[in-house]
């Protein structure tokens, strides 16, 4: 099974609040490139399919942690199967058409030839944010509860430009988005880290 096909059936299977087909219909239509885009310039998964290899990865780093003793007996923490799919696979749609091919002349080490080499510009015509603008996406096809959006609005924690009390404040009062924020910085600087270093070798 491919990662669009795992993507799409675990899609199907968990999400099925009223607009969920018609935003699963948008992101496998035409008019998105969620399952070839990148998920970042050059900061990790920067190549064709990484913006969907990133939000299965950041899905099984969120069912991981939640099923970890302490978090569910000590924290109290416990989310529906749905609210875990939807917050963890379209926690990055503010991605989705931003990303285009270019090239740049690069001078090879070896020849010392200067060469055009492809590589990914941000180009967005949507400039509404980051996790806002997920949850702006969402929101246009199917209702999200409070603790979702906010998960999905803050699931890059105190790395974003916000104010950090704002961070806090949300953390406190919507565990669900301290949770995704971990997901998310496990899959970005372990998993997804540690495959690009081993491809380098």
């Amino acid at each position: 099974m491919t990662n669009k096909e795992k993507f799409i059936d675990l899609y199907s299977r968990v999400i099925t609040r009223e607009g969920s087909q018609e935003l699963l219909a948008y992101l496998t239509g035409p008019s998105s490139d969620f399952f070839t885009a990148p998920a970042s310039t050059r900061y990790h998964s920067a190549y064709e399919g990484g913006l969907l290899d990133h939000s299965l990865n950041v899905y099984e780093c969120l069912k991981d942690y939640l099923e970890r003793n302490k978090v569910k007996d000590e924290f109290g923490l416990s989310y529906s199967d749905e609210s875990i799919a939807i917050v963890s696979l379209l926690h990055d749609l503010c991605k989705v058409n931003v990303y285009r091919v270019s090239t740049r002349n690069v001078k090879d080490p070896v020849t010392g030839q200067w060469k055009p080499m492809p590589y990914y510009e941000f180009d967005d015509k949507l400039p509404y944010g980051h996790g806002e603008k997920s949850v702006y996406i969402i929101s246009g096809y199917m209702k999200l509860t409070r603790e979702e959006a906010f998960a999905i609005r803050y699931h890059m924690g105190f790395s974003n430009e916000d104010d950090p009390r704002n961070v806090g404040a949300a953390f406190e009062q919507f565990p669900l988005a301290l949770a995704l924020s971990i997901a998310d910085t496990e899959a970005t600087y372990f998993i997804e880290a540690k495959r690009e270093k081993e491809a380098r070798q």
